[in-house]
């Protein structure tokens, strides 16, 4: 904890640097590659709102005729597809004695469509890594403040293919997610804040690590941040762990600090706990520390 509290020190003296610049934002691309926060999806698409075509300028450019496009451009193609984004993690739970490595990018199409890709690599000490491969796709439902209401949610359902490489005996290799969330940014506080939940429909093991289960169970999930500058949030997470005949997943949970460097980087450093690690009724992993780095083209 004394760690965490240090990152979120250090991030606000930085922070203070950059003022007058523009920073990047949520949503980041979670574990599963997913754009979330670190376990959970957020109803926000990934990097919605940025475009590849570009506009002739206003102002003519000396030597340019204003109507320049990049090659694909001229037929329209990438019109209504997002800039992709992409992040690492580097999650470290001593008390399991894992290291935990997550790699994903994800797109935006219309606005109203999120792809996503996330790699996985979970490495116990003295044992054989564990890779896991998502593909995911999210359908925003509701934009937030539809119709000019400020307090409607943006509303998404979701869905994340999985595959995992090495699994245990009775349990499969491939399984499947689906998801509802909410999300609202409230701006009315004296501090913003970034509230969102939602339901999940899942049989994955600890996220699908230790395999598919042939049952499905519903959990749900939450994120609570307070954006306390400009460019740094602080928040909490949390993911109630599925609960199978003879497997108990531990519920997950983590305080975070993101401090947006700028327009493109963004950078998380959390605290996580994700169960006790000997535990004799659940399966827990034990708490650690993250750090997570992000960029949006």
């Amino acid at each position: 904890m004394k760690k965490f509290i240090v990152l979120g020190l250090l991030a606000s003296v930085v922070s203070w640097q950059f003022t007058g610049v523009s920073y990047a934002g949520v949503p980041l691309n979670n574990l599963e590659g997913v754009g979330g926060i670190a376990f959970n999806p957020l109803a926000y698409l990934a990097n919605a709102g940025s475009k590849w075509r570009k506009e002739a300028p206003a102002t003519p450019v000396p030597g340019k005729t204003g109507t320049e496009k990049k090659a694909f451009n001229d037929f329209g193609l990438l019109e209504n597809v997002s800039k992709p984004q992409a992040g690492a993690w580097y999650v470290r739970l001593p008390q399991s004695h894992v290291d935990w490595t997550a790699l994903g990018t994800a797109f935006s199409l219309y606005d109203r469509v999120e792809v996503s890709y996330g790699w996985e690599a979970v490495a116990p000490h003295g044992g054989k890594t564990i890779y896991k491969n998502n593909i995911g796709t999210k359908f925003l439902l509701v934009p937030e403040n539809a119709g000019d209401h400020k307090f409607i949610p943006a509303i998404s359902i979701g869905g994340i293919l999985k595959n995992t490489d090495y699994v245990p005996a009775k349990t499969n290799h491939v399984g499947f997610d689906a998801y509802l969330v909410a999300t609202k940014l409230i701006k009315e506080t004296p501090l913003p804040v970034l509230l969102s939940g939602g339901l999940l429909a899942t049989n994955s093991r600890t996220t699908g690590v230790f395999g598919y289960d042939p049952n499905y169970r519903f959990t749900w999930f939450g994120n609570a941040d307070l954006i306390v500058l400009k460019n740094l949030a602080v928040g909490y997470e949390y993911k109630q762990g599925a609960k199978f005949h003879g497997w108990h997943d531990a519920d997950y949970q983590d305080i975070h600090a993101a401090w947006f460097i700028n327009d493109k980087w963004t950078l998380v450093g959390a605290w996580v706990y994700a169960g006790a690690a000997k535990s004799t009724k659940e399966v827990g992993l034990g708490d650690g520390f993250t750090a997570s780095l992000h960029y949006a083209f």
